[in-house]
């Protein structure tokens, strides 16, 4: 009797990791979700947009979710088969909810209140959901084919202006 098995290939891969809610622990988020995209070989646009929205959420849990004592959770999930890359931060402080301010609210000169425009600009979706008991989780997804389109846009956009005789 002859019997084939077939292995199924997962669907998703993920990765989770606790971090300290310091700036050393917002640094090594985003440090070790570039080396485990680019280990899943992911294209190089998504992870230097995942890199900016990583670096943004982190900063904003260690800094506005901090509670002494209490860490932070970093959980990136590749969905293959949608081409979707879903970052989630959560925090233990659920009655802290991020807010965006317009670019208009801002100074030239103020130091903080850009982070979540920037997620809004890089991430294809985003938003927060509760973590239960106390806290929240603050995600963001970015399509790896809508990041492949931008990127063969740009391709043509630039050889198009080469062909223009203009300098990029």
């Amino acid at each position: 009797m002859n019997v084939s098995t077939s292995q199924l290939c997962p669907t998703a891969r993920t990765f989770a990791q606790r971090l300290s809610s310091t700036r050393r622990g917002a640094r090594l988020a985003r440090l070790l979700a570039v080396e485990r995209l680019t280990a899943w070989e992911t294209s190089l646009q998504v992870v230097e947009r995942a890199e900016h929205v990583i670096a943004e959420l982190a900063a904003n849990a260690a800094f506005h979710g901090r509670v002494q004592g209490r860490d932070f959770l970093l959980v990136l999930t590749l969905d293959e088969a949608t081409g979707i890359l879903r970052i989630a931060v959560s925090d233990t402080r659920g009655e802290c909810h991020p807010a965006t301010a317009k670019p208009s609210e801002r100074g030239p000169d103020d130091e903080s209140g850009r982070g979540l425009l920037l997620v809004d600009a890089l991430a294809d979706r985003w938003g927060t959901e509760p973590r239960p008991p106390s806290g929240k989780t603050v995600w963001a997804e970015i399509d790896q084919q809508a990041g492949d389109r931008e990127q063969l846009l740009w391709a043509n956009s630039a050889a198009n202006a080469v062909e223009d005789g203009q300098t990029l």
